[in-house]
C-alpha cells in the first residue's frame, strides 16, 4: 500500500476538502476525514477514539460524521454522532460505506471519500440544515495519525 503521505495528491485532498466545504454549507453538521498508515487495534474501536480525539462529539447538535481510512489495513470507517445517528437508520451507513468500498475497490480513494462526504452530506442537509447563525465549528482538512 501507498504510503501515507502518497495515499492522495495534494490535488485530490484540495479537492475532497472543497467536498467538506460544499456538504457543510448546507448543513449545521460537520464531515472530518482522517486517515493513517496502519491500525493495530479494532479498526472501528480505533476510529470511536479519532472521532473523540478530533471533538467530533463536541458539536452542539450532535451531527459529526467522520470517515476514518486505515491504509495498511485496507479498511475505513463511517461513523456519526448521536444526532445524525438518531435521525438515519442503519441502511443509510450502509449504503454509504457500500458507495465508498465500491470506489476504494477500484483504486479511486479520493472518489470514494467524495462519495461519502457527499452522501453523509445530503443526510445532514435533510435532517440538521444551515441556518444563518451556523458556524463551521470544526477544521475541514484532513487529519493524519
Amino acid at each position: 500500500m501507498p504510503n501515507i503521505e502518497q495515499f492522495l495528491t495534494e490535488k485530490e485532498e484540495a479537492e475532497i476538502v472543497e467536498a467538506i466545504r460544499i456538504a457543510e454549507g448546507k448543513t449545521s453538521g460537520e464531515i472530518r476525514v482522517h486517515i493513517e498508515q496502519q491500525c493495530d487495534i479494532d479498526t472501528y474501536e480505533h476510529a470511536l477514539e479519532v472521532f473523540h480525539f478530533l471533538k467530533m462529539d463536541n458539536t452542539q447538535q450532535r451531527n459529526g460524521v467522520l470517515i476514518y481510512v486505515a491504509v495498511d489495513n485496507k479498511a475505513f470507517v463511517i461513523c456519526g454522532d448521536q444526532g445524525i445517528n438518531n435521525s438515519v437508520g442503519p441502511d443509510f451507513w450502509n449504503s454509504t460505506r457500500d458507495k465508498i468500498a465500491a470506489q476504494f475497490k477500484s483504486g479511486h480513494f479520493k472518489q470514494g471519500l467524495i462519495d461519502g462526504i457527499t452522501e453523509a452530506g445530503q443526510a445532514l442537509a435533510t435532517y440538521f440544515p444551515w441556518d444563518h447563525n451556523d458556524k463551521n465549528e470544526l477544521d475541514n482538512s484532513i487529519s493524519k495519525g
